[in-house]
């Protein structure tokens, strides 16, 4: 644990199709650097020389945790969010903050640092913005199981539930900004 003087990272948490994209994207279009806790698996497999792909994948995301702990990705985005302090940057979104032990992990790597941001959305809105995204487009059937999947096996719902604060994102994008940016001022992370 070692505290960076001005440091503050947001990290937006939420179920999918809540709108962390669109938030993290409203800050790194600020140009502040993003660490992505999801490509850890991406960049351990490759270091490995383990082929990308979706069962060696959903395979690999077991056993490095069984082998190296359920914190294994939060340690080594830590270890990345550390790299920029110390080079000097002072702002940081992270990318990817779903289970209860990552949350812990960084709250404890990061005291007063960490700004956990909930985007949260009503259910029927979220449903038909994923039926209906360009990018990707699934079924509620696959929404529905995709929660299911988020809270009961990745443990997503506890960073939602203590996070620090809370965007609704129900309205305009204008709006949906004003609340981050809001967030930001009150925390620091944009002056």
């Amino acid at each position: 644990m070692t505290h960076h003087q001005n440091l503050k990272i947001i990290a937006p948490v939420g179920l999918s199709g809540s709108g962390k994209t669109t938030a993290l994207t409203h800050f790194t279009d600020k140009d502040i650097p993003k660490v992505h806790i999801g490509n850890m698996a991406y960049e351990i497999m490759a270091e490995r020389g383990i082929a990308k792909g979706e069962e060696n994948e959903k395979a690999f995301r077991v056993a490095i945790r069984e082998e190296k702990g359920p914190e294994v990705y939060a340690k080594r985005a830590a270890k990345q969010i550390h790299k920029l302090a110390e080079a000097g940057q002072h702002r940081v979104i992270l990318d990817g903050l779903y289970s209860w032990d990552e949350y812990k992990y960084l709250r404890h790597e990061f005291p007063g640092e960490l700004t956990v941001v909930a985007v949260v959305a009503p259910k029927h809105l979220r449903y038909h913005w994923l039926e209906n995204r360009e990018d990707r487009p699934q079924s509620q059937q696959v929404t529905m199981e995709r929660d299911r999947h988020e809270i009961e096996d990745i443990q997503k719902g506890g960073p939602i539930a203590a996070a620090d604060y809370f965007v609704m994102n129900d309205g305009t994008f204008e709006r949906f900004y004003e609340q981050l940016d809001e967030i930001a001022r009150e925390t620091d992370f944009l002056a």
